[in-house]
């Protein structure tokens, strides 16, 4: 074992790791001083050399000569005889410098040291990375897909540190291989077990917003700014934005010319469906943009109960609910508030019967789940096909079966 041996174990991570020079200098320096106390009880007088570029270093013992037959401390004095060993000029009171050679330390202590500087590295590589990836907490990356599992994703980055991307922070419709470039935010990141563990995702907000910033730069430079942003990932997104300068169209800054802007997240996302609404103070104004497209006749807000209710024509309704209730969903979480649809009343309908007087025939819950999704009168859930009832509800196919059996009862 020489030294050459021992500085394979740093060149080793040298190439791969970026640890800089002062830092593996007195990494090298503390554990050569840990082998000497074990050696001779101390390292105070001591010198260690280190040079890492030729991959050497050197150990230099000071001791004192003093009179033969009076050696007190062998790590920190020398005899006159043996002292004009080392040079026949030296006299009592002195100060001998000799080389200790790194063989004589024996085969044991040569292999200890290995694995502690080993060791050493590796817990300061560890420390490195989870310092960097703390700090870059939100955002956006790009790394290679090293190995797909059925819960998670092992992704490495440019210096091929380890990153997860779980299954649950995985839009729905996402499908890698091995080698596929994917980009991500740094969404948590934590030591376990002693080792750093960076969580990446797709599904969060933040993940979209830092999309808007790369593709709209007046986003990036703050002319722009989004106010709020929610989603289901793979199906809808809603993203509230403002101008602070009144020349510049914050909708259509973000959608770009013929949807350019918007296409390049939409298909990063894939297919999910993004409605870019302007925000406003107005609250009024603000709900009816959230519930785009569907136009509301008026809306009644209750400040207290943090809700909504929101008045349409019967034509709007089904628009202003959306697929599966993606879109009301939605619009509630943007704004806020919990947005109640109902049809706004009208003449030509005075037959139409309220579900409030079914309650004797019908279960109070199924009524406010019908309610739920837009349908407040008889005809409105009659206008329905049962197939859509059971998609856009929790009812069971029975349930709304015989719901409507009752419905139809009323007006034959």
């Amino acid at each position: 074992m020489n030294n050459i041996n021992l500085f394979d174990t740093f060149s080793e991570f040298k190439e791969l790791k970026s640890i800089d020079r002062a830092t593996m200098m007195s990494i090298m320096e503390d554990v050569f001083r840990n082998v000497l106390i074990r050696q001779y009880g101390t390292d105070e007088n001591f010198d260690i050399i280190v040079n890492i570029d030729k991959g050497d270093f050197e150990i230099w013992r000071n001791r004192e000569v003093v009179e033969d037959g009076k050696l007190e401390d062998k790590s920190s004095q020398i005899t006159l005889t043996d002292a004009l060993l080392i040079d026949n000029d030296y006299e009592i009171g002195e100060e001998v410098t000799d080389e200790v050679k790194f063989s004589s330390f024996g085969r044991r202590a040569i292999l200890s040291l290995r694995q502690n500087l080993t060791s050493r590295i590796l817990e300061l590589e560890k420390d490195n990375v989870y310092a960097k990836y703390k700090d870059r907490i939100g955002e956006i990356i790009t790394g290679e897909v090293y190995q797909v599992w059925k819960k998670e994703i092992l992704i490495l980055d440019d210096d091929g540190n380890e990153l997860i991307l779980p299954k649950s922070e995985q839009i729905p419709s996402d499908y890698f291989h091995k080698g596929d470039n994917l980009k991500a935010i740094v969404y948590k990141v934590e030591m376990r077990n002693n080792n750093p563990l960076i969580i990446l995702s797709r599904t969060s907000p933040i993940f979209l917003e830092r999309l808007f910033e790369l593709e709209v730069p007046e986003i990036f430079d703050g002319l722009i700014t989004i106010k709020n942003i929610v989603r289901v990932p793979g199906e809808r997104a809603k993203v509230a934005v403002e101008s602070y300068d009144d020349r510049v169209d914050p909708v259509g800054a973000c959608v770009g010319m013929k949807g350019a802007r918007i296409h390049g997240i939409v298909r990063e996302l894939r297919n999910e469906n993004i409605d870019v609404i302007n925000y406003s103070n107005n609250l009024q104004l603000f709900i009816a943009r959230a519930l785009s497209p569907a136009k509301v006749t008026s809306i009644s807000i209750n400040d207290e109960t943090n809700k909504a209710d929101v008045y349409l024509l019967p034509d709007q309704v089904s628009m202003a609910i959306g697929k599966g209730g993606l879109n009301i969903k939605l619009a509630g979480q943007l704004v806020g508030y919990d947005i109640d649809v109902y049809r706004e009343s009208d003449e030509a309908d005075d037959d139409d019967v309220n579900l409030d007087d079914f309650t004797d025939e019908i279960e109070g819950w199924i009524i406010d789940e019908l309610k739920a999704i837009g349908c407040d009168t008889a005809k409105s859930v009659l206008d329905l096909k049962a197939e859509e009832l059971e998609k856009r509800t929790d009812l069971e196919k029975e349930t709304i079966v015989d719901v409507l059996n009752i419905l139809r009862a009323e007006f034959e």
